[in-house]
């Protein structure tokens, strides 16, 4: 059921943005050692830059996840006020 007010109380699914993040700076640190190793400069940047990335939006969804509930509300939480009759 829509109420109009999705965007101002759309959660974002934090723990599957932590697990993502992570595994994106894991890749993201081998591409930059690899590819610094084999001479690949600017596929080493290029990694670099998306670690740097990683790490930013790794930082910002471990803030909010400790920030509780008002960023990751338990279950029984619902997502939006129930619509007044």
């Amino acid at each position: 059921m829509r109420t109009g007010s999705e965007p101002a109380t759309a959660r974002s699914a934090l723990r599957a943005r932590f697990w993502l993040s992570l595994w994106g700076l894991v890749w993201a640190v081998f591409g930059t050692v690899a590819f610094a190793l084999t001479g690949r400069t600017g596929w080493a940047v290029a990694c670099g830059v998306l670690w740097l990335v990683a790490t930013v939006d790794l930082t910002v969804v471990l803030r909010h996840l400790r920030q509780g509930p008002h960023y990751q509300p338990g279950r029984d939480v619902p997502p939006y006020p129930p619509p007044r009759d």
